[in-house]
């Protein structure tokens, strides 16, 4: 029934309704846009079938697309995408702090994992370092996160696509999904460190029942914008009526 509704729908409303919701991916893309980003290559990492990807082309059109993706189920959906968007390209292998191999759990095409359990479906697959696909040519990055507790080891392969990044979109958890996964205020102090603030957030999920928030998708750009620069609610007017200077911090976020 959704895939009936889905097509007899016009795209492009389907695109302004979702636009319309505040919390929809959509909606915050356009916000992000909207206030000006610079982006060379946007690399989709858990990239599954490049439904994220395809969506993201709307807000940033004019850019390169690398898309990682470990679980060898979406194999042909990315020929078929990339076929069919020459700027695309795909890896099929899991982002890690090393090259290599790893392990990682495929039980859900939509929600596998890299991670050292034995399940029943899990894989040894390519292990890849994000640094390592792309030259510094091909930024600056925006860069999204749909990893499910792997973060941490995909962040330390990325330390040079970090610095040049302009977006970093990652889906944060208020609990610890695995061992080696952070908590939603743990990811916001990481990145902290590394000199980015939270812009904006999306599809927030509340798990079944207890109705618990579980998880947001967190988008992150550098405390060099200038809207990092004022904690107020609304613009700092001056007697002239113009907005008041405001002071310069560093990518750690100090005040200079």
């Amino acid at each position: 029934m959704k895939r009936l509704l889905k097509r007899a729908i016009p795209a492009s409303l389907r695109k302004r309704v979702h636009e319309g919701k505040r919390s929809h991916m959509r909606a915050a893309m356009k916000r992000i846009a909207g206030r000006g980003i610079e982006v060379g290559t946007v690399i989709d990492v858990g990239a599954s079938d490049g439904r994220w990807a395809v969506q993201a082309m709307d807000y940033l059109p004019a850019c390169d697309y690398l898309l990682v993706e470990a679980n060898p189920h979406h194999k042909p959906a990315l020929d078929r995408f990339c076929a069919a968007h020459p700027r695309a390209r795909y890896v099929l292998a899991a982002a890690s702090d090393r090259a290599g191999t790893v392990r990682f759990n495929a039980d859900d095409p939509f929600g596998g994992k890299a991670e050292p359990g034995e399940g029943a479906a899990a894989l040894e697959v390519d292990a890849v370092r994000l640094d390592d696909l792309v030259t510094q040519a091909d930024g600056p990055f925006a860069i999204k996160l749909d990893t499910h507790g792997y973060e941490v080891p995909i962040l330390t392969g990325a330390a040079r696509c970090l610095k040049e990044a302009s977006l970093v979109i990652i889906e944060t958890y208020g609990f610890r999904i695995a061992p080696e996964s952070l908590l939603f205020h743990e990811m916001v102090a990481l990145m902290r460190d590394q000199g980015f603030g939270v812009a904006d957030m999306s599809d927030p999920l509340w798990r079944p029942g207890d109705r618990m928030f579980w998880q947001v998708d967190l988008y992150f750009q550098p405390l060099t914008r200038p809207e990092f620069a004022r904690a107020t609610w609304l613009p700092v007017a001056t007697g002239s009526g113009v907005s008041a200077p405001v002071p310069a911090f560093t990518s750690s976020g100090q005040r200079r």
